[in-house]
């Protein structure tokens, strides 16, 4: 954004969001007031507790509310209890992928009767006050509300229903005697007016929010950034050596800096201490996948290939901001941006903002990914992660609950890896199968050829608090880590102290993303079909068990030898993740009515026809149907059935697989 642009925008968040608010302790509304005070994300937590409840199977193993065994608390005359909090407490965060029209009761305080009664849809759609769009939505598979319910004494949910599936409700207890007002179904103007500032925030992803940043009375500073990065060598973008807090960072191009060898780093050093509080490669900072642009988030994220940063970063004494290059050839980078800053310091109630990143490659089997794993007080605000299993073709690795433990106790435990990115039923067409962003949370991406996904979640009033340590963790696999893989996290904290791992990355080397050579598209269930014969021919998937073993795959059945523009054919995308040179071959279910199938590109004969016939049907090992130069992204592969074997009683092929293996 230009900077007349941001100055527009600047004033029309002042007086539409932030507003002329106190941030005097007495003036504080704990609950819809966090939605969007972000001057007061830094500040360490009251809570005394943060926890959760799911349905997560309590044996350990992956029944995390397939069967609805553990989806429930106990049961009741009038159906199952969810939760049963005491207080004085808030509910910050509901989530389900499995929300049905059974009726809710939220009971407050040991009343008889609730306060709050909905069907449990409903409470995700935004048409039924309190819960309200955009604090409330869905997408990505799952369905998540962030409308605070807080309770002085006691909170009960009960679901009126036999069953009810996965779900997770976060919450925060808070010291007797807390200023928690327990939820009030007729709302005041005051806490209408909460609301609709915090509504306009939600609606911001991608936009410049950074004056919510800033503490009431505070008017942030615009800094241009106009740098130069070379081979080898380091640009500053910002420095200072008087205290206050970055309340807006954004830099490009991302197009340029980012990229699968991560060779790139942003840095951040605060007060001038030798380690940095942010030392990560700039890509997976602001939210790439595998070197791309793959995140517009509220928080973070790239847009117009710039990318932003509006979690608020208060320093003491002094601050500077820097790229690393670790690059050894190439040319220099023109680097922009801006960094707004606030001339306020660091209070003695807050914490410093740091990020780390870590990779395992591969997990470790029987052991879950951690994220981070540190002594101290502060509380996480997010955390990002780019998993990619050892084969290709499958993501099962993201079975994995997340499991977060507080000052040494286990008091979250998740049901799925992305249902803890406020996700859910990956590999889905219309869920958990492409790239999404939210608000808070999103879909990195969903590469099943190429076993990789990935996802982001940021945390505003679900922030997990600590006063002694901290372990977050995501299992990889269903069942005791047993899928491995190469996994690449980003922790966001707000911490007292530097914590354990910070301002330490890999070597260049080992950084770098590992594209797999070998890559095998699943024809019976997703790969997109570009085309296929214009007349005289049926597509159809089917699944069969062939040699005993249950078999999916897309079949094409021809009526005659030839189409409008020559033998029947089937065309199919694949998307690879480099250009080069690649042997194309094929898995089919082979049987008395297959045909002679040959590869064509830009309809020349590529390899020879192969015949796909046997007396029986029978799975085939994988065929080699000839080599191709491919291009990085989609390509379209052409199957021509160019004939058939004179025993064969029909003109077919049952496409198990197209693998693409790279030969330079």
């Amino acid at each position: 954004m230009h900077r007349a642009g941001y100055a527009l925008f600047a004033v029309v968040v002042l007086a539409g969001i932030a507003g002329p608010v106190s941030a005097a302790p007495d003036g504080w509304v704990l609950g819809i007031e966090e939605l969007y005070r972000l001057d007061r994300l830094p500040m360490f937590k009251d809570s005394v507790k943060v926890a959760s409840v799911s349905s997560y199977d309590r044996s350990g193993g992956n029944d995390d509310g397939f069967s609805g065994k553990y989806s429930f608390v106990r049961k009741e005359a009038d159906g199952l209890v969810l939760a049963d909090l005491k207080g004085p407490g808030i509910v910050y965060r509901l989530w389900t992928p499995t929300p049905t029209d059974d009726v809710f009761g939220f009971y407050f305080d040991g009343e008889e009767a609730p306060r709050i009664e909905v069907k449990f849809r409903e409470i995700f759609m935004g048409k039924q006050a309190p819960f309200v769009s955009p604090l409330v939505g869905f997408g990505a598979g799952g369905f998540y509300c962030y409308v605070p319910l807080p309770y002085q004494k006691s909170l009960k949910v009960l679901a009126k229903a036999q069953k009810i599936q996965f779900y997770q409700i976060n919450y925060a207890t808070y010291p007797d005697g807390a200023p928690v007002k327990s939820f009030d179904p007729k709302p005041s103007p005051e806490y209408l007016a909460h609301q609709e500032k915090a509504c306009k925030l939600f609606g911001s992803s991608g936009l410049d929010i950074s004056p919510l940043g800033s503490p009431a009375g505070a008017f942030p500073a615009d800094h241009a950034v106009s740098a130069v990065l070379k081979p080898g060598a380091s640009a500053t973008l910002f420095e200072t050596d008087r205290g206050g807090r970055i309340v807006g960072l954004r830099i490009g191009p991302m197009s340029q800096l980012g990229g699968k060898a991560r060779d790139v780093l942003l840095k951040v050093t605060w007060n001038g201490t030798s380690g940095p509080a942010i030392l990560c490669p700039v890509g997976d900072f602001f939210g790439s996948a595998w070197g791309r642009p793959a995140m517009t988030g509220l928080m973070l994220g790239t847009r117009n290939d710039e990318g932003y940063c509006y979690f608020p970063m208060p320093f003491e004494k002094s601050a500077k901001v820097e790229l690393v290059s670790e690059r050894r050839d190439g040319g220099a980078i023109g680097v922009t941006g801006h960094v707004v800053v606030a001339a306020v310091p660091r209070a003695a109630d807050e914490g410093r903002f740091y990020a780390l990143w870590r990779r395992e490659n591969p997990t470790t089997k029987g052991e879950p990914f951690t994220f981070i794993d540190t002594p101290g007080r502060g509380h996480l605000v997010g955390c990002l992660i780019q998993a990619q299993g050892e084969q290709p073709g499958g993501t099962l690795f993201f079975e994995g609950d997340d499991q977060t433990w507080l000052d040494g106790e286990l008091t979250i435990h998740g049901t799925g890896s992305e249902d803890f990115f406020n996700g859910g039923w990956y590999d889905v067409p219309g869920r958990w199968d492409q790239r999404r962003s939210f608000p808070l949370s999103g879909c990195l991406d969903y590469l099943k050829h190429l076993g990789r996904t990935g996802a982001y979640r940021f945390m505003l009033t679900d922030a997990y608090a600590y006063r002694k340590s901290l372990r977050q963790c995501i299992e990889h696999g269903g069942d005791k880590n047993s899928e491995q893989g190469d996994y690449a996290g980003l922790t966001l904290l707000y911490s007292e102290n530097a914590p354990a791992g910070c301002g330490t990355v890999p070597e260049a080397g080992r950084r770098v993303v590992v594209d797999p050579k070998r890559i095998t598209f699943a024809a019976g269930w997703n790969i997109p079909v570009k085309g296929f014969s214009f007349d005289g021919a049926t597509l159809t998937k089917k699944g069969e068990k062939v040699g005993g073993h249950d078999v999916r795959f897309t079949s094409l059945q021809a009526a005659k030898e030839h189409d409008w523009f020559g033998p029947p054919f089937l065309c199919l995308t694949v998307d690879l993740p480099a250009a080069g040179r690649y042997a194309v071959s094929v898995e089919v279910v082979k049987g008395p009515a297959q045909a002679k199938v040959q590869l064509f590109g830009n309809e020349a004969p590529v390899g020879e026809p192969v015949d796909m016939y046997a007396a029986s049907r029978v799975r085939s090992e994988v065929i080699p149907l000839g080599v191709m130069d491919l291009v990085e992204g989609n390509n379209d592969l052409m199957l021509k059935l160019v004939g058939k074997n004179s025993s064969s009683t029909g003109l077919g092929i049952d496409l198990v697989s197209i693998v693409c293996e790279r030969k330079d």
